[in-house]
């Protein structure tokens, strides 16, 4: 096949699929560690103060120092979140504040110790998934690990220290994490640290020495840590080259098979083949196999194979379950169909040793694989993983010549037999071993051979056992009508036992369909969107039938190519042509129907509840006698046409919410500016008229009493307006933040300042804390926050008096406007940022436009800053803090030191 072209080069489908996967989400930093005390918190407190130098918005949620001096100093000058109280069996304990990090949303977050349990009654039993929600929350997360803890190196671990580990997460943790941060430190160092005191206090120190920290321990761990992180900067590597079609060497081209059963050696299988995976940075697939001819496993077998197969998918590894009476065949077809190129499997402790008797799975494997490596697992003990292999392969013949064949060997393997023991003892029904040649016939190529052995075993009892001897003459009338029964009893028992044969065989074709399309629909029904939809069908056909699918939807008008496996599937002009005629004809078309026959595809349409929404494609290569299943592909399109149909209404009941939502929010705008437009004009075009019909004949100070209302009216028109017009900015990303150091006292200043001119009866009360440090941000903004915020307090202040401070609290410097109102309830504390959110006055009307706090929040946010309404310290009223992290020390005329 020649190369391809530049312009046919395209990035890796799965990688692209894989990126899209992680939009929105947050980035998870792992600090890899050998073992406690190399320095992992350590390593990513020095990180932090680095960040928060920059300007980032790091935050550390949990940090667990363990008593070391110098891991505890990095905490000064960071802003740590407190712990939550948790009751446990008498006692208080101290946990993660899950709850906290997501309502202060920091850029990145600190979490420590990954591995750890939560205390009872946890929204999530582990760290680990602590963190994932953070993740789905957009939140960075930075966290440490021992090698120790990974679930397919548990028993390793335990193996090399003697030390159990009972904490354990998931490879797929590690494999999912973004950056992966090796902090490493050799034996004698820490070995040294820990003398030190600086790992252990000293009683739990020598125990460690004693038991873990052993120089042989150390290096073991350090190789193991050494080797993932090598692995895993394999994987970025990969990932990067699929991601950019980028064409060369890439990873290893191993793909491994892994054998279990519901036996105990199959956990340390699964183990074993998740480190031998993960080396050779290979895709590997679990698979089961069970025999339709026998009786459902029993609830604790049936138990351990379920939690065999989610320990195996939380290592990474695909799974499958498969039915046939054939082990070894089963196993090796899969092999060859996914182009595995090793097979690992458990090793029985004993062998087989008479000729003929039951050899053990992995034996039949070796002696079958052709090509294929065989990996044995071995245990102290017990049985082969998974069921004993059939006891030796029965031939299997194709054609007539094979069926006369084996008809032919099963006769004269009676004869002789019927002769044999004709000498020792007398065989008075020696006929019934001519039937049994007939079964087996019928059992191993089918009714042909069947009748044949029927036929020669006629002949060969009448020839050899009905007198006279050895000729074809029937002397007493009796044994003329005992050799025609004999002729129809076999006739019947080898029709009988082929036709038992045939349904056994369709049995097992049955069951592998349910299972395959049981599978199937598990896939579908975790797809999260149309593309992934069709992508799992195009793979599903491509296991079954295994050759090329390709799906074509309609986009724009256009019927074009939506997923193929392989990936780089390509249709031509007749292909096109085909697919056309399908979808627009609602019939099948391509190859092996009567239009376009020339086509490389044959296609079917896929027809949903509302019409044709799609066209399938299989290829012919595909589609030989013995693999086509009419009825598998099509259940498989059904599936697949009713869950894309079911994801595309989906796809259009959200956009159908969104277009709800953005309805309400345009009957709330024009419910607001139809009032808040209405109200200030009315009151100006009330004193205007006034002024002009009687204002010769008013006081002076009824003149200016109509006036100021004219004067205030148009300024709250005016910030109605500028309003609407710095949400629009914010919306449309145009706003233009300036980064200039400013003194929060100054700005504190001015906002009360232009306060006491638009609100002359409110009383506003500054405090500002001496020597506070400067704040990047943009002096105006700031001002229009802190002004929309105490214009807030006014509405719902109740004409008390407002208090606007600004001090410094955990390396940041904290702005805070308290009113003396009614409060905000807790659960709107987030909607009262939204856009249009107004609380109810006592008299039913909520007052303003439900823009201000909406706008504070977008300035803010865009000078880095954060804001968040909480309870005031005396527990009366609304308190509304603004957050900026502190720079330099003010020199007193504006400039940092």
């Amino acid at each position: 096949m020649p190369p391809a072209s530049d312009a046919e080069i395209r990035p890796d489908p799965d990688a692209l699929l894989a990126a899209a996967g992680r939009a929105g989400r947050g980035r998870l930093t792992l600090f890899l560690g050998a073992a406690p005390g190399v320095g992992k918190t350590f390593a990513m407190l020095s990180r932090a103060h680095k960040l928060r130098a920059d300007g980032v918005d790091i935050v550390v949620g949990l940090a667990e120092t363990h008593g070391r001096g110098d891991t505890a100093a990095l905490l000064t000058g960071l802003e740590v979140l407190p712990r939550r109280r948790v009751a446990y069996k008498g006692r208080s304990l101290e946990a993660f504040d899950l709850d906290a990090a997501l309502a202060r949303r920091p850029k990145v977050l600190i979490v420590d110790e990954l591995a750890s349990s939560n205390p009872e009654g946890a929204r999530h039993p582990k760290r680990f998934q602590d963190i994932g929600e953070l993740l789905d929350a957009g939140i960075d997360v930075w966290s440490a690990l021992n090698i120790q803890h990974l679930e397919s190196l548990a028993d390793v671990v335990s193996d090399i220290t003697g030390v159990a580990v009972r904490e354990r997460v998931p490879d797929t943790v590690l494999q999912n994490a973004d950056d992966v941060v090796l902090v490493d430190l050799p034996p004698a160092e820490l070995i040294a640290r820990l003398r030190e005191g600086k790992v252990y206090l000293p009683q739990s120190a020598r125990r460690a020495a004693e038991r873990f920290f052993r120089p042989g321990n150390l290096t073991a761990l350090r190789e193991l840590a050494l080797r993932r992180t090598a692995a895993r900067v394999d994987d970025d590597m990969v990932d990067y080259l699929k991601g950019h079609a980028i064409e060369g060497a890439w990873a290893s081209a191993e793909r491994l098979i892994v054998c279990i059963g519901p036996d105990t050696l199959s956990e340390k299988v699964v183990r074993v083949a998740s480190r031998l995976a993960a080396g050779l940075n290979a895709p590997w697939i679990v698979v089961s196999v069970t025999r339709p001819d026998r009786e459902a496993q029993d609830g604790p077998a049936a138990a351990r194979l379920d939690d065999l197969f989610r320990l195996a998918e939380q290592l990474g590894a695909e799974t499958r379950r498969l039915t046939a009476t054939d082990f070894v065949d089963e196993v090796l077809r899969l092999a060859r169909r996914e182009h595995a190129t090793q097979i690992v499997i458990g090793a029985p402790r004993r062998r087989a040793f008479l000729p003929g008797s039951a050899v053990a799975l992995a034996d039949a494997l070796v002696a079958r694989a052709g090509g294929i490596g065989v990996h044995l697992v071995t245990g102290p003990g017990g049985p082969a993983t998974g069921p004993a292999a059939p006891r030796r392969p029965r031939l299997r013949p194709a054609g007539l010549a094979g069926s006369l064949l084996v008809a032919g060997l099963c006769t004269a393997a009676a004869t002789l037999g019927g002769v044999g023991l004709g000498h020792i003892v007398p065989l008075p029904n020696v006929s019934l071993l001519f039937l049994m040649a007939v079964v087996v016939s019928a059992v191993a190529a089918g009714y042909p051979a069947a009748l044949a052995a029927a036929v020669l075993s006629g002949l060969a009892y009448n020839f050899f056992f009905i007198p006279p001897l050895y000729t074809f003459t029937i002397a007493s009338p009796h044994e003329v009508f005992a050799f025609i029964a004999f002729l129809v009893a076999a006739v019947l028992t080898g029709g009988l036992a082929s036709r038992v044969r045939d349904q056994a065989r369709a049995a097992r074709a049955r069951a592998a369909a349910v299972q395959s399309l049981y599978d199937f629909s598990r896939r579908l029904s975790g797809a999260a969107g149309a593309d992934e939809v069709l992508w799992a069908a195009v793979s599903q056909l491509h296991g079954l039938f295994g050759g090329p699918a390709v799906v074509l939807a309609p986009q724009d008008g256009a019927l074009t190519l939506a997923a193929a496996w392989p990936p780089d599937a390509e249709l031509n002009v007749a292909d096109t042509s085909a697919a056309r005629w399908a979808f627009e004809r609602n019939e099948p078309a391509g190859r092996h129907t009567g239009t376009l026959p020339s086509s490389r595809f044959h296609f079917r349409p896929m027809v949903g509840p509302h019409g044709v929404i799609g066209v399938c494609g299989l290829a012919a290569v595909a589609m030989t006698p013995d693999r086509l299943s009419d009825r598998m592909l099509l259940a498989v399109i059904d599936q697949t046409a009713t869950a894309f149909d079911r994801a595309r209404l989906a796809e259009a009941s959200l956009a159908q919410a969104a277009r709800r939502q953005e309805e309400s929010l345009r009957e709330a705008l024009l419910s607001s500016v139809s009032h808040d437009l209405r109200t200030p004009l009315a009151t100006i075009t009330g004193a205007v008229t006034s002024l002009r019909q009687f204002g010769a004949g008013m006081s002076a100070e009824s003149r200016d009493d109509l006036l100021a209302t004219i004067e205030e009216e148009g300024g709250r028109l005016s910030r109605f307006v500028s309003n609407l017009l710095d949400m629009t900015r914010i919306e449309a990303g145009t706003l233009d933040v300036r980064r200039d150091w400013i003194d929060a006292g100054d700005v504190v200043a001015a906002a009360a300042e232009r306060s006491a001119r638009y609100f002359p009866a409110l009383q506003v009360q500054t405090a500002v804390a001496p020597g506070l440090p400067l704040i990047r941000g943009d002096s105006v903004l700031l001002g229009q926050v802190l002004f929309n915020l105490i214009d807030n307090a006014a509405k719902y202040g109740r004409g008390l008096p407002v208090c606007v401070e600004a001090h410094g609290e955990g390396g940041a410097v904290v702005m805070a406007v308290t009113d003396r109102g009614p409060g905000i309830a807790p659960a709107d504390r987030e909607k009262v940022f939204g856009k249009f959110f107004r609380q109810s006055q006592p008299d039913g009307r909520p007052p303003g436009t439900g823009l201000g706090l909406s706008i504070a929040r977008g300035f803010t946010e865009a000078m880095g800053g954060r804001i968040r309404a909480t309870d005031p310290p005396e527990g009366v009223g609304t308190r509304i803090e603004i957050r900026f992290p502190a720079g330099g020390e003010s020199d007193g005329q504006g400039r940092a030191r």
